[in-house]
């Protein structure tokens, strides 16, 4: 697998303080690129990028989590978005519904949350840099 190139930049979108946010940070701290963290609840994405990540991963489904407490936590009525433009205001107002983090590669590749060696297939292994 292709190393980490050392001046290659990432974005890692996510709820600052969440579990799982923290373990990707220190892993990129450890072994990845350089990044830049964004917190959802201070910078949310604009319409056409959550539509591209969408399509990157292949759905809206792919990149929501049915099954957190941001989902579970909305109004029956608003679990069911039938249109592009439904889903970019649902996510928008709630973020948390979102799987994170959200990594988007140097080359735009976007993968969803971290277990079983995802940044390892997205990033290449890097070398631990301390």
């Amino acid at each position: 697998m292709a190393e980490v190139m050392p001046d290659a930049i990432v974005v890692l979108y996510g709820i600052d303080g969440t579990d799982i946010c923290g373990k990707a940070r220190h892993w990129l701290d450890r072994f990845g690129p350089d990044y830049r963290f964004v917190d959802l609840r201070r910078e949310r994405p604009e319409p056409p990028v959550l539509k591209a990540w969408a399509a990157s991963l292949g759905s809206w489904d792919a990149l929501v989590d049915r099954g957190g407490n941001g989902w579970k936590g909305l109004l029956q009525q608003r679990r069911n978005p039938g249109s592009d433009p439904e889903w970019t205001l649902l996510i928008r107002e709630h973020p948390e519904i979102l799987r994170q983090p959200i990594t988007v590669a140097s080359d735009g590749r976007v993968a969803v949350g971290f277990t079983g060696g995802i940044y390892e297939r997205l990033l290449g292994k890097g070398k631990a840099k301390h």
